[in-house]
């Protein structure tokens, strides 16, 4: 586009697809498309959560293979949220929004970490603000909602899994370059942690013999966080008129501050 291009829009939250230094340099402006889609990416969080705890996925695939015979009493047993410690790695708006949807399954306290602490966010749930190493340590579920920053790039590695427990479940919906996944793999492989769910990979999509995809304790979707129908439609007024906006000199419904 050259030096035509004045205004980009994105249909999303996240911005770590733009080149922000060039954008910057040109004085482009740039719409997004944030709050609109907390409630869908929080939502299937929550969904990602309880289908990797409870292993839903290798539960479908015993019925449909055969693997469902006697009742047994440890046969397809998981880890339930009643009683837990929850970990959110970022308490923004998703963060918020997936606890306030887990509280009600009776988890018994929540531990976050971010930039800083948030104690009017956090009051509601009673949250503790406590560095990364002891929200490893202490949760039972890590719920990853970051945004991807030079800080958090890679921050889920050998020492961050090496950190939680053996019955630990990690959940990332933010981004997948916010985990290190070849240190996932062996955390996975080797029992270090229970289990994986993963909204987001690295890259997208995942090369289908990627060796995440072998294990049956992790669970992969196809960054499906925002994919209802009436957020999608929402998001895609708001990135047209965020567009609109900029072309005419207006201020845009959501602007990126760069």
């Amino acid at each position: 586009a050259g030096p035509s291009l004045k205004v980009i829009s994105t249909m999303s939250v996240g911005f770590d697809h733009l080149a922000l230094d060039e954008i910057k340099k040109r004085g482009i402006r740039v719409g997004y498309t944030p709050d609109v889609l907390t409630d869908a990416t929080a939502e299937l969080s929550v969904a990602l959560l309880l289908s990797t705890c409870r292993r839903l996925p290798e539960a479908i695939e015993q019925v449909k293979s055969g693997g469902w015979t006697t009742w047994k009493p440890l046969w397809m047993c998981g880890y339930g949220l009643s009683d837990s410690t929850v970990g959110i790695i970022g308490m923004g708006r998703i963060g918020q929004a997936i606890a306030r949807r887990l509280k009600p399954f009776g988890v018994k306290k929540f531990l976050y970490t971010g930039s800083g602490p948030k104690p009017e966010s956090a009051a509601e749930f009673g949250a503790e603000f406590v560095p990364l190493t002891r929200l490893a340590e202490e949760s039972d579920f890590v719920v990853v909602s970051c945004a991807l920053t030079p800080a958090t790039q890679g921050m889920c590695n050998k020492e961050f899994f090496g950190r939680m427990k053996k019955t630990s479940v990690f959940i990332n919906t933010s981004r997948g370059a916010v985990v290190n996944q070849e240190d996932l793999y062996h955390a996975l492989a080797q029992g270090q942690i229970a289990a994986a769910g993963l909204d987001v990979t690295t890259p997208e999509p995942l090369p289908t013999d990627h060796p995440l995809l072998s294990l049956k304790n992790c669970v992969i979707l196809p960054h499906i966080g925002s994919a209802t129908y009436a957020t999608r439609s929402t998001m895609a007024v708001l990135a047209a008129n965020n567009l609109l906006a900029g072309l005419r000199g207006d201020p845009m419904p959501h602007e990126l501050q760069l």
